[in-house]
């Protein structure tokens, strides 16, 4: 079965970074668009970065842009992404998600905390 398993999160400091990754398996991880999507608690849950099933194009929240980076190797069926200068807001659980289309699929980890605090 399909699975995406996120990891990377963790405590950290406003200014810091920290870099997530999202294991794919039982799929073909290069026919997959990738995206990163986060949830805070009490909103509803966000797009922060996609990226095309080779690489090839990416794009990023508003909020994010210029301070996180989305990549993939799809040797390795990951997908990760940077975090730089992070901030408070920025808490919140980050998910990966996988979807495709013809047929259209789309599959989600379980999710990794991310917390920014001093």
């Amino acid at each position: 079965q399909v699975q995406l398993v996120e990891s990377g999160g963790g405590l950290v400091q406003p200014g810091g970074s920290l870099r997530l990754s999202c294991a794919a398996s039982g799929l073909t991880f290069n026919m997959y668009a990738m995206s990163w999507h986060r949830q805070a608690p009490g909103k509803e849950r966000e797009l922060v970065a996609t990226i095309t099933s080779r690489g090839g194009s990416t794009n990023y929240a508003a909020s994010v842009k210029g301070r996180f980076t989305i990549s993939r190797d799809n040797a390795k069926n990951t997908m990760y992404l940077q975090m730089n200068n992070l901030k408070p807001e920025d808490t919140a659980v980050y998910y990966c998600k996988a979807a495709r289309t013809g047929p259209i699929l789309a599959y989600w980890g379980q999710g990794t905390q991310v917390t920014v605090s001093s």
